[in-house]
């Protein structure tokens, strides 16, 4: 069976060092950033996009996983 995303709007914001989201802190390690998804906590690498889903949680997706899955809208 296939199946097809429905078209959602969502937020997203591109990570790159504290204070780029609210969601991103900073792990045990010094240099190791986290945000806590509805599975977890997820590392966050610079780079990353910080997505807030459609009940508010939020999660890390890779920037080219972003690119072919998302794009903008007006």
């Amino acid at each position: 069976m296939k199946f097809r995303k429905k078209p959602v709007v969502i937020e997203a914001t591109q990570w790159f060092k504290m204070g780029d989201h609210p969601a991103v802190y900073e792990g045990g390690l010094s240099g190791c950033y986290f945000v806590e998804t509805l599975e977890g906590e997820h590392r966050v690498r610079p780079g990353d996009w910080i997505i807030t889903g459609v009940k508010g949680e939020h999660y890390p997706c890779k920037p080219d996983i972003f690119t072919m899955t998302y794009e903008p809208v007006e």
